[in-house]
């Protein structure tokens, strides 16, 4: 199984422009540290950090707490700056707070006085996309998502992995071409956790939308994604990228037993050790 530290190399046209699936990086990260101050002392939070995730791509992130997953996604959705090195998006340097991503978090945070619909459409309206567009959009990702009969349901009357639902259908209501993921099935139970893996799968396959996944999962990470980015202890860098090596359709039961997941399960634990992100 092949494992390296960058992506494929894109092709050349005869005009000399690159084309292909690595023509493009949807995701840039360049040489990229955060530094910070504390009150008695200087954290380096993230070094040397390179990274690039071609447009459709499942990338997701594993390493120890405190080793600056959820520093990376904010990076890239632009919600924090680098103290050295440069994040792009689409080619476009990231200079602040980004509109063009999906973001999805642990906890749903759903406002409990909307339905599930109003949810959703809450980003249409701080988008203020047009009225028609954003209910036309949510509805097809209710559908989509396995939603269909509790778009007018509160979120008390929800379950934990239908809440999350809601979350990602309100992430990619405007059609985000990155999506970013941080932990967002963390708080679930195995069994929903399961289902939910298995629908962001197929959801992942039907949009074609780039996702940047952090869990601290190990399975989690090598079901869904394309490459798995192992991360070092505080100061976080990047050990190795693991090519899982699956096709993008996967069964859950059958992929656990295939050669390539147990593989990549394996090397990774080992990479992290065992007192690292452990399932």
């Amino acid at each position: 199984m092949p494992r390296n530290t960058t992506v494929q190399e894109p092709e050349v046209t005869k005009d000399g422009q690159s084309s292909g699936p690595g023509s493009t990086a949807a995701v840039g990260i360049k040489d990229v540290a955060v530094r910070f101050r504390t009150k008695n002392r200087d954290v380096t939070a993230l070094t040397d950090i390179d990274l690039e995730v071609p447009m459709g791509q499942f990338v997701a992130i594993v390493g120890p707490s405190g080793c600056g997953k959820s520093t990376l996604l904010k990076l890239v959705a632009g919600l924090l700056k680098p103290s050295a090195g440069d994040v792009l998006l689409n080619g476009e340097r990231v200079q602040g707070a980004r509109h063009d991503i999906g973001y999805v978090f642990q906890r749903a945070a759903l406002l409990e006085w909307r339905s599930a619909r109003r949810n959703i459409l809450l980003q249409a309206e701080m988008r203020k996309m047009p009225a028609e567009l954003g209910r036309r959009r949510a509805d097809e990702l209710i559908a989509m998502t396995g939603l269909s009969g509790f778009e007018d349901a509160l979120p008390h009357e929800l379950s934990g992995g239908m809440q999350q639902r809601v979350a990602l259908c309100r992430a990619l209501l405007h059609e985000p071409p990155v999506l970013l993921m941080d932990e967002p099935f963390g708080a679930l139970d195995a069994l929903t956790r399961e289902q939910m893996n298995t629908e962001l799968n197929r959801i992942w396959r039907e949009t074609g939308t780039t996702v940047l996944l952090v869990t601290h999962s190990i399975s989690e990470a090598c079901y869904l994604a394309d490459q798995v980015v192992v991360m070092s202890p505080r100061p976080g860098t990047i050990t190795e990228i693991i090519d899982v090596g699956l096709p993008p359709e996967r069964d859950y039961t059958e992929t656990m037993g295939r050669p390539e997941f147990q593989e990549a399960t394996t090397h990774i634990r080992g990479l992290l050790g065992a007192v690292s992100a452990a399932d």
